[in-house]
């Protein structure tokens, strides 16, 4: 296999190729840091590369290969992780330049549960600052280019994670979702991007200060990788917020089975917010197709999410105040949002408005095993189209551009965004699915189904797919 194709291979693949002795950790921890220093200049897929650890982990398991006869599935592979979440003796810089001297001495839970499956975190990939916007264009950071088309977005806020899996600088990604910042930059990549049910991975040892609507996800290549990364991340850790129990299999069995005569909605509309632009109405009318061809029974319906927005934002904007970042170094748009916050009683409120709302968004699921919805309500926008606006304008824009995404959030179901083709600029367009509350493997069934008929993860940008 040439170096090209084993970047762009996927992570169970090159967990087989490593049992199997045919690559060595340190060879593919080698081949992704020699690919970030020639691409990750153009793409900004990374604020901080960990050579020096990934290199000396590298070589601690390729002397470990030699020894051990049981292995977790993920050994030796390389990955990354999202700079919101803390890896010990690495910057951690939370989307804000100003705070790059930040090194904590700690892993976040998730980091924990990935290190235990055997990867190797080769650094920390670009995030929105705060992760509030679904473009990743932090100050003091290059802004992040989508693989696909650089003078467009990767999206965001796990911008980062998307464009560095996409242009093969790494073979799977950690990002995090709180109002559609996996299934976004997924779909801005040609990706498969899964955001669990709520409780399903831990929010150790910090905590959740959102109320429930983020939680951390994989990035992937296939539906296969993403499930696995799912069973590897996920688990209770003592004192969770909010938790489930290990599902009775696993996700990466989810993904090898079929699946049949499933009632499914479909929509390409989200009242008051707009109507899908013609890419992705066209990605969700072709998913439907299939589906029909496949034998499943299908709809349009869409439950009503219009009381939903306003309580949404409130408990969105939140979280910049709850960060603690001093405000004058905060970019314009956080400083706005900022300032619009109210008190902890309108906090509240907004927060029983939105339960309220969510419980009648399950509700529609009585009678549907699965939604089929745009991810995003148009095509990724171009890297700086709306640096000129005011921050109100830009909330607006943002608002209406992933309308899709935040109802799962608000009521902690899963949902997975899928690939599905490319639009005439070059640009991937996406579907999202979205199952009954902890029906994971609904949804990851249904979307290795998709993914078997029409499958997209073969492809590669022709920018990094070169051996230069």
């Amino acid at each position: 296999m040439n170096p090209v194709d084993l970047a762009f291979a996927p992570a169970l693949k090159q967990s087989e190729l490593i049992r199997r002795k045919e690559v060595s950790p340190l060879e593919l921890v080698e081949l992704y840091l020699e690919r970030i220093q020639q691409f990750n200049s153009k793409l900004g897929s990374y604020f901080t590369v960990a050579a020096e650890q990934a290199i000396d982990d590298a070589k601690s398991k390729t002397e470990m290969l030699a020894k051990m006869e049981e292995l977790p599935l993920f050994f030796g592979v390389p990955i990354s992780i999202k700079d919101l979440n803390p890896v010990a003796g690495i910057p951690c810089s939370y989307g804000n330049a100003a705070l790059l001297g930040n090194v904590p001495d700690y892993d976040d839970g998730v980091v924990a549960k990935i290190k235990q499956a055997g990867f190797i975190i080769l650094g920390k990939t670009a995030t929105s600052e705060l992760g509030s916007f679904p473009y990743t264009e932090a100050t003091g950071f290059p802004p992040t280019r989508n693989p696909w088309h650089l003078e467009y977005t990767s999206g965001g806020s796990s911008g980062g994670a998307a464009s560095a899996l996409a242009a093969g600088l790494c073979s799977i990604a950690q990002g995090s979702d709180g109002g559609g910042s996996i299934r976004g930059p997924a779909a801005c990549c040609n990706l498969v991007g899964i955001k669990p049910s709520r409780g399903r991975i831990t929010h150790a040892p910090v905590g959740d200060r959102l109320n429930g609507i983020a939680t951390n996800g994989p990035l992937a290549r296939t539906v296969a990788d993403a499930s696995a990364l799912l069973d590897a991340m996920s688990g209770y850790v003592s004192g969770d917020s909010y938790w489930l129990p290990d599902p009775e299999k696993s996700f990466l069995t989810a993904s090898k089975e079929k699946v049949e005569n499933l009632r499914i909605a479909f929509c390409t509309s989200i009242p008051p917010l707009g109507e899908a632009d013609s890419n992705t109405h066209q990605g969700v009318m072709q998913a439907v197709k299939l589906l029909e061809e496949l034998g499943h029974s299908v709809e349009e319906k869409c439950p009503d999410i219009s009381e939903l927005v306003e309580p949404f934002q409130i408990v969105w904007q939140a979280n910049v105040a709850a960060s603690g970042v001093p405000v004058e170094i905060l970019q314009p748009l956080n400083r706005w949002l900022l300032a619009r916050n109210g008190s902890a009683g309108e906090y509240l409120r907004a927060v029983y408005q939105m339960q309220m709302v969510a419980r009648k968004i399950v509700m529609f699921f009585d009678n549907i095993d699965v939604l089929v919805m745009p991810v995003y309500l148009h095509s990724p926008i171009r890297v700086g189209e709306w640096a000129a606006l005011s921050p109100e304008e830009t909330f607006e824009n943002i608002i209406r551009w992933i309308a899709p995404c935040p109802a799962a959030n608000a009521t902690g179901q899963p949902a997975i965004s899928l690939p599905v083709g490319f639009d005439d600029k070059g640009l991937p367009i996406a579907v999202q699915l979205i199952s009954k509350p902890v029906a994971e493997h609904t949804i990851i069934s249904l979307a290795a189904q998709l993914e078997a008929a029409n499958p997209m993860y073969e492809k590669r940008p022709v920018s990094v797919s070169s051996e230069q």
